[in-house]
């Protein structure tokens, strides 16, 4: 299609150009040219940039692409509206691609100028301002990857400290016990050497022995009792001991409660073994249960480390390929242990998970920094009360996982705003304002998902979505 003739005149009434002189407006028509576009596309997202537009007459419409639909962004008829290559001016130094999609809605013309001739008009005849548009641009981006990182690291460091600690208490329960359990075997040894130099029998030794396997067998059944239930059975095992002449048994007495061994069964003992020896008999088995309840106490606490190592291996993702299959409970199931100490004991934790749901490929670890991001938000709008709901599901060809809190919802006044970088609602210094940004980026911008909030008081749900089948492959961002 011919060029259409390009007029100064028209030139002059857009607004972009009206400031412009007349020598200025000859070289626009010069070497650009005026064209005639029908409805439909005119350049496409990720294509290269070649060309500035400015629309004369017309419409047209802008999107931009999330998974796997084009969202339009905005739509207008204003003559003088821009698009196009217009980060030409900061040349190599950024991708020169289209950052969306141009179509027009109407038969329109509009001025075209070329990418490199659109730098080149920049950069002679507005040397200022593009030198505080270059300013603003990468002082922007600077600023937004230097207060990105500090918001990766205090996130970091506020993992770090829930996880020191989690694993400081198992890690001191199993030093406490394993200390105690040595200070019990020693005893064992002592009452052992006792009992061979005392007036017990074979049959009695034999007896006892018994005695010490049916003990073990309960221990391993018990179930914790209620504090009021367990004071109750101490009360009626301390006045056994007492008719049964054992001396200081309200002391040995939490220890047979806890372990499941009840008055029935201190009977059978005594029906079992003479009397002569019954006070012998039973504090050996006491230190045959202690001696089991200490080792289940190390067995739970080692059990819980290993657990949070896995976790904190599972959170990381160090050791596995960055874009791969997985199951996406598993790495929320992790993030949620990790927040295990931030999450605390007034927040109830649901979780509404569809484990029929197939693997989904995606960067692990950068979705778990997600997960991390909005259930951080969740307990900090609900102020450390509240239900958080985590809930997976499938619509259609993609994975919905939805992070709910009870909290006082988003305003609809800042409801299109909690996504912009930098904005925040916590009070200074407690947020950066980029937590959600870095979520839409790894969402959106890296699987081709979308991230979206549903919110009324009370019922907040922050929705992901990404795609089942892989949009991206290994190595895209």
């Amino acid at each position: 299609m011919s060029p259409l003739p390009c007029d100064i005149a028209e030139l002059r009434t857009l607004f972009l150009f009206e400031k412009l002189d007349e020598h200025q407006l000859e070289w626009l028509c010069e070497h650009g040219h005026i064209e005639h576009f029908e409805p439909g596309p005119v350049y496409r997202e990720g294509d290269p940039a070649t060309c500035f537009y400015v629309m004369i007459e017309g419409g047209l419409a802008m999107s931009r692409r999330v998974g796997a639909e084009d969202v339009e962004i905005s739509r207008t008829t204003q003559p003088g509206v821009y698009a196009g290559a217009w980060r030409a001016y900061l040349g190599d130094r950024v991708p020169q691609n289209y950052d969306g999609s141009m179509r027009v809605t109407e038969p329109s013309r509009f001025y075209v100028l070329d990418a490199v001739l659109f730098e080149q008009v920049m950069r002679e005849w507005f040397p200022m301002a593009l030198h505080m548009l270059e300013g603003l641009f990468f002082g922007m981006q600077n600023t937004q990857q230097a207060i990105g990182q500090r918001e990766r690291l205090l996130a970091l460091g506020s993992l770090s400290a829930g996880l020191t600690h989690e694993l400081n208490n198992p890690a001191a329960a199993a030093i406490r016990a394993t200390s105690t359990l040595r200070e019990r075997v020693a005893g064992m040894r002592h009452k052992l050497g006792m009992i061979a130099a005392g007036p017990y029998d074979r049959v009695s030794l034999a007896t006892l022995v018994q005695l010490q396997e049916q003990a073990v067998e309960l221990v391993a059944k018990a179930k914790p009792l209620e504090p009021l239930e367990a004071a109750d059975k101490e009360d009626e095992l301390s006045d056994w001991f007492d008719e049964h002449e054992i001396r200081a048994g309200w002391e040995i007495a939490p220890t047979f409660v806890q372990a499941g061994l009840d008055v029935a069964w201190l009977d059978t003992v005594a029906s079992t073994v003479d009397k002569s020896i019954l006070e012998g008999a039973v504090r050996w088995l006491n230190y045959t249960v202690e001696t089991e309840l200490l080792m289940t106490e190390i067995e739970d606490a080692t059990t819980r480390v290993s657990t949070l190592v896995s976790a904190a291996k599972q959170y990381s993702q160090l050791d596995r390929a960055p874009f791969r299959p997985v199951d996406v409970h598993e790495l929320l199931d992790s993030t949620l242990l990790m927040l295990g100490r931030k999450i605390g004991d007034n927040i109830t934790v649901v979780k509404d998970y569809d484990h029929s749901l197939p693997e989904v490929p995606v960067y692990a670890a950068e979705l778990n920094q997600v997960w991390t991001n909005l259930i951080d938000n969740a307990i900090s709008a609900m102020g450390g009360v509240g239900t958080l709901t985590v809930r997976t599901a499938r619509e259609d060809d993609r994975l919905l996982v939805e992070i709910g809190d009870t909290g006082p919802g988003v305003a609809p006044e800042i409801k299109n705003r909690i996504f912009e970088p930098f904005f925040t609602t916590k009070p200074v210094g407690s947020g950066t304002g980029l937590g959600l940004d870095i979520s839409w980026r790894i969402v959106v911008n890296k699987h081709r998902g979308d991230l979206a909030v549903v919110s009324v008081p009370g019922d907040t749900r922050f929705q992901v979505r990404i795609p089942l089948v892989p949009a991206v492959q290994e190595g895209n961002s």
